[in-house]
């Protein structure tokens, strides 16, 4: 390829993972408006279904978010019920972030989307798993990139 064939917009990822990643949140929009979740609030919802009880910078860490933006998140989960934000009693700088009964409840409900969302996309389970693997690895890769390599320049 040549060095001008690298600037159609075709041949960009960043374009591709862009477009994919609006399209994968379209699909999800009518399933989450029956749980009451926007996209966002279901990935923090996902981060306490498998740990109850999480501190707000953990939770930032596993959605890759930073607390400016996912304390909104949270306090609006908070008003409809959903969770229970407090300070840590062993840190009184830390918020820990804890599932209601509501918001444990809302889980059953949610058992459904990942099989609705691989109908939507004509994927199979395998084939989503597979795809997932490969862009968690390009995500891994990325995020260790380190900007002074002199190999990329």
């Amino acid at each position: 390829m040549s060095k001008e064939e690298y600037l159609k917009l075709d041949n960009q990822l960043c374009f591709v993972l862009y477009a994919s990643s609006r399209a994968v949140t379209k699909l999800y929009r009518p399933l989450l408006d029956s749980l009451g979740l926007t996209y966002p609030q279901y990935l923090v919802m996902l981060v306490l279904w498998e740990h109850q009880v999480q501190k707000v910078t953990d939770i930032g860490e596993k959605l890759h978010l930073d607390t400016g933006t996912l304390t909104p998140l949270l306090k609006r989960l908070e008003a409809a019920g959903l969770v229970l934000r407090e300070r840590d009693p062993d840190d009184e700088r830390k918020v820990r972030v804890t599932l209601t009964r509501q918001g444990d409840a809302l889980k059953k409900k949610a058992l459904k989307v990942p099989e609705d969302l691989y109908c939507r996309s004509g994927m199979t389970a395998e084939e989503f798993y597979r795809l997932k693997t490969e862009l968690t690895g390009l995500l891994d890769q990325l995020e260790s990139f380190d900007a002074d390599d002199e190999a990329c320049r």
